[in-house]
């Protein structure tokens, strides 16, 4: 195998770097307040509520990424909508997150003993200050680390935005593919640099876990 291709196209992989780690993070980011979001609707006592958010996140757990990919890029234009490539990523990658962002907080609002809130509702707090104050903070401490888990998991699919343009990591190794005719030595490359930054991140996950282990 040749790598010598490196010397010359080392920064098509480090500018995907870049790109993939923000695409994951603004995913991250949107895909947990739209998650937040259904998991209350999930836990609330209005049915109608309850109902909409459990279609959705079953809708999008049963569909593939792809597919949600190709409605956001291609169908929004339709209804009047242009978005930037990396703009139509981010929505749909946050989309299919959120659906089981909701599940993980859900799960961890859940698991907050449920004396919390009468303990707050007998101080007369209102449920949803309760919730705002009492429950949401311990959940999300007890949420981080499958969070965490989460964001690797994103960095690892936000390969499939290379399909509309995007220029992340695999993207790049792509246009290295192409440029030098080298059909399997960039993809190599692409594949050691996803290795590194999931390797790291779950490292530095599992520390933060042992960590809130230890305050606990």
């Amino acid at each position: 195998m040749d790598f010598s291709f490196l010397s010359e196209y080392y920064s098509f992989f480090i500018n995907g770097v870049k790109f993939t780690i923000v695409l994951a993070f603004f995913t991250v980011l949107f895909g947990f307040m739209l998650g937040l979001l259904l998991s209350l609707m999930r836990l609330s006592n209005k049915k109608i509520l309850n109902v909409i958010a459990a279609s959705y996140v079953e809708f999008i757990r049963g569909t593939p990424l792809l597919v949600q990919l190709y409605i956001v890029f291609y169908g929004l234009p339709h209804l009047g909508i242009a978005l930037p490539d990396f703009a139509a990523g981010i929505i749909a990658l946050s989309v299919n997150s959120a659906a089981y962002i909701a599940e993980i907080i859900r799960a961890g609002i859940q698991a907050v003993d449920k004396g919390q809130m009468e303990a707050a509702r007998s101080l007369g707090m209102k449920s949803g200050m309760a919730m705002r104050y009492i429950i949401i903070p311990q959940a999300v401490k007890n949420i981080l680390p499958a969070l965490g888990n989460e964001f690797i998991v994103v960095i690892k699919e936000s390969s499939i935005a290379s399909i509309i343009g995007i220029h992340e990591l695999m993207y790049n190794a792509d246009t290295v593919r192409g440029n030098t005719f080298k059909p399997f030595e960039p993809l190599i490359v692409a594949a050691i640099m996803y290795f590194i930054l999931t390797f790291s991140l779950s490292k530095v996950v599992g520390a933060f876990e042992r960590r809130l282990k230890t305050s606990d």
